[in-house]
């Protein structure tokens, strides 16, 4: 009963996206490659689509290996750069004069038409049952890209037999970037691997940024519920985390965030050693702010109030 009841998660949260812009079809797993962790006929479309003159100047020099080649480099600069670098600011290829972009932003003045024509071309995509490992049959519920690179990967959990702690566990026990005496999974590796990792249920949210077994740190990604933890009743009579699909991943704000909300830190050798991405409240703050901004001009006022140790300072930044 409870895994009928996921699978019906499954589907509502996936086919919401699908009549929102985004690309969905089962069976799109099985195309899946899970030594590069990529989804490759996404990144091929994305470079065949809004990067046409890149794309020939490929074929001309590699022939038909030109996926392949762009694939295996894809990989690489992942690896070595991390994947939000990477969806920023793309990869260098030999026969190319300028960097090969991965995704289109908006940028924060007014788009020309060549820009909205990339912008528009990104391809958001949300697979379901993804077979990630390199080792064995394990499964994420789903696994969330754009242009073939995976952004996010998510556990459900049905409030009916379990709650979004038993998800948690499952990234912290069963989800593994690297197991003693295996080679790494690629998919769940910082910080080369998905951006994001969400353990959701029906009505409560949780989020980090980097899998690190039993040690991970998950933070909630609820909307408060009247000054309480948790998530207010939802007013259409869904679920209580619909919010999270219906507007965080909504294509417009899912590919701000991407683009704009995330921040890496680096240490002393200048290596990455976290990726913050905006807890809903931090996320809700600043795009208030910004729009009464937008609507009343600059030189406003303005009170941050978050509970404490819930990053005021990065809302603020």
């Amino acid at each position: 009963m409870s895994l009928h009841k996921e699978i019906n998660f499954e589907t509502e949260v996936c086919e919401h996206l699908a009549a929102h812009g985004w690309f969905y079809a089962e069976g799109d797993a099985a195309h899946y490659d899970r030594a590069l962790a990529l989804y490759p006929a996404d990144v091929l479309a994305w470079a065949q689509q809004a990067q046409p003159k890149a794309w020939e100047a490929l074929t001309q020099n590699h022939g038909n290996q030109a996926g392949d080649v762009l694939l295996a480099r894809l990989r690489e600069q992942l690896n070595t750069r991390g994947t939000l670098d990477v969806l920023r600011h793309g990869v260098e290829m030999i026969g190319l004069k300028q960097k090969l972009p991965l995704a289109q932003f908006k940028p924060a003045l007014a788009m020309n038409p060549d820009i909205l024509t990339r912008y528009d071309a990104n391809r958001l995509r949300i697979i379901r049952q993804v077979r990630y490992s390199v080792q064995n049959e394990n499964c994420l519920d789903l696994v969330l890209f754009l242009n073939g690179l995976p952004v996010a990967t998510v556990e459900l959990k049905t409030d009916f037999t379990q709650c979004v702690a038993d998800a948690v566990d499952q990234y912290r026990f069963d989800r593994l970037p690297r197991s003693k005496g295996h080679a790494a999974e690629p998919l769940l590796l910082f910080p080369s691997g998905a951006l994001v990792h969400f353990a959701v249920s029906n009505s409560e949210v949780q989020m980090t940024t980097k899998l690190a077994g039993q040690g991970t740190m998950f933070l909630p990604f609820n909307k408060g519920d009247d000054g309480a933890a948790g998530n207010p009743p939802n007013p259409k009579g869904g679920h209580r985390t619909a919010y999270l699909w219906e507007e965080v991943w909504a294509r417009e704000s899912w590919l701000e965030i991407l683009g704009r909300y995330l921040v890496t830190e680096k240490d002393s050798k200048k290596q990455i050693k976290s990726v913050i991405f905006p807890r809903y409240h931090q996320l809700d703050a600043t795009r208030k702010v910004l729009a009464d901004v937008y609507a009343a001009g600059a030189g406003g006022k303005y009170l941050i109030q978050h509970s404490a140790g819930s990053g005021k300072t990065n809302s603020i930044a």
